[in-house]
């Protein structure tokens, strides 16, 4: 049964493609019957199953689809043939576009953009005006905000948060595990746990770092060893 209809007298032109107003048919979730909803180009943006809804004033057009109990909702825009489905939420001024995808319980806001064939997925959440784009993955707990970027083959996962004016980019270069950390070397950074710095920074500052997280002195001397190996690994890929 559909769970929605176009409301013939209110839709939008974006782009020369005509989007409509969506009106809800039924109750789900927690959208009421006769509840107007946001803007589609097509009914294959908006799935008629579960509970996925486009609120307010956001768009989905071109071949993009939302799924499952995902929301769109705010400002938020999805387009070209990107997906959002699970419990995904994308919402504020956000973009999603090109073949991106959004799921799990991932969040996108703010003026955030996801695009290329970036994922993003897991608890993560991508926000303010952040970018994460080409082949990008961000995932588990992981957060990137600001107005840093994530792009080429960068993998930013786990409890990782990148932020400020940072960008990580290019290939993971090498993945390592080592007592209870979770350690990767990107091309010029290293992330150990959730600390994400570039090498000359570790270098610097491993033993605050160490005290910031409340780490041990036997663990901070693993901290020291692994930035070396790691340092050693890169110079080598390089």
């Amino acid at each position: 049964m559909k769970k929605y209809k176009y409301d013939k007298k209110d839709f939008v032109v974006v782009g020369g493609k005509k989007l409509h107003r969506i009106v809800a048919l039924r109750n789900f979730g927690d959208v009421k019957k006769g509840e107007k909803g946001g803007y589609i180009q097509r009914h294959n943006n908006l799935n008629h199953n579960n509970n996925a809804w486009v609120y307010g004033n956001a768009q989905v057009s071109g071949n993009a689809q939302v799924y499952g109990d995902a929301w769109v909702y705010g400002n938020a825009q999805v387009s070209g043939n990107a997906q959002v489905y699970g419990d995904a939420r994308v919402y504020g001024n956000a973009w999603v576009s090109g073949n991106a995808r959004v799921y799990g319980n991932a969040w996108v806001s703010g003026n955030a953009q996801v695009y290329g064939n970036a994922q993003v997925y897991g608890n993560a959440q991508v926000s303010g005006n952040a970018r994460v784009y080409g082949n990008a993955w961000v995932s588990g707990n992981a957060w990137v905000s600001g107005n840093a970027q994530v792009y080429g083959n960068a993998q930013v996962y786990g409890n990782a948060q990148v932020s400020g004016d940072a960008q990580v980019y290019g290939n993971v270069i090498n993945i390592i595990s080592q007592g209870c950390f979770d350690i990767t070397a990107y091309a010029d950074l290293i992330q150990i746990g959730c600390e994400l710095q570039t090498i000359d920074v570790w270098e610097k500052d491993v033993d605050k770092i160490a005290l910031k997280h409340g780490v041990s002195k036997e663990d901070t001397e693993i901290y020291r060893q692994t930035v070396a190996l790691c340092k050693m690994m890169l110079k080598k890929e390089g």
